[in-house]
Order: structure tokens, then sequence, then C-alpha cells
């Protein structure tokens, strides 16, 4: 069966950096677009990074732009997302999914077909 397993959360300080990492199995990784979610305590899961099949297309939320970089390795069946100036405000279960479209990267939840079950990464300040 499909697996996305995320890694890398943790606990940093404001300005600091975390990379996250989703491993996937169980699907041809290259025929998917990746994305990276996020979801705060009391609010819904929202877009944070999206990358197309190839790479060569990604989106970001307005929010995150500047600071985040989301990557893959189709080689090894991994998207990564690079976060740096880390603000409390991102402080949340960060998750990773599966899209199989081909075209732009999507940002919207329902679009995902897999998803992982999530990593805390959380902010001090």
């Amino acid at each position: 069966q499909v697996q996305l397993v995320e890694s890398g959360g943790g606990l940093v300080q404001a300005g600091g950096s975390l990379r996250l990492s989703c491993a996937a199995s169980g699907l041809t990784f290259s025929n998917y677009a990746m994305g990276w979610f996020r979801q705060a305590p009391g609010k819904e899961r929202e877009f944070v990074a999206a990358i197309r099949w190839s790479g060569s297309s990604t989106d970001y939320a307005d929010s995150v732009k500047g600071r985040f970089t989301i990557s893959r390795d189709n080689a090894v069946n991994t998207v990564f997302l690079q976060m740096n100036s880390l603000k409390p405000e991102d402080t949340a279960v960060y998750y990773c999914a599966a899209d199989s479209w081909f075209g732009i990267p999507r940002k919207r939840v329902h679009d995902y077909v897999y998803w992982g079950q999530g990593t805390q990464v959380t902010v001090s300040s």
C-alpha cells in the first residue's frame, strides 16, 4: 500500500532552520506531484508548497515565500521542505501529500489523494 513518511520535525528557536523529508513507497513516485501542508491547533489544514512530478515547477503560500524551498529526488522517492527564518506562526503539524496531477502544482487539500501521518514543527519565540 502507499506510504508517505515524514521526518525532520522538532523544536527550533525563531530564526532557525529545519529540513523536512517525506519518503514515499507503494506508488510510482515520479507520476505524482507532491505537496506540503500544515495544520495548527484549532485551524484548518493549509497549503504550504508543492512541486511538479518533474521538479520543473513549484508553488508556495505567500506566508512562506522566500523562506521555504521544496525539492524532490525521484531517484530515492523523497520530497523535501527546507525551512529557513522560521517564525512562531510556522508552528504546526506538517504533512506531505501526493497528487496524481501532471500540470501546474495544485494547492487544494482535496486534490491530494495520499497523505502522510505528519511531523510536528514547533518554533519558540
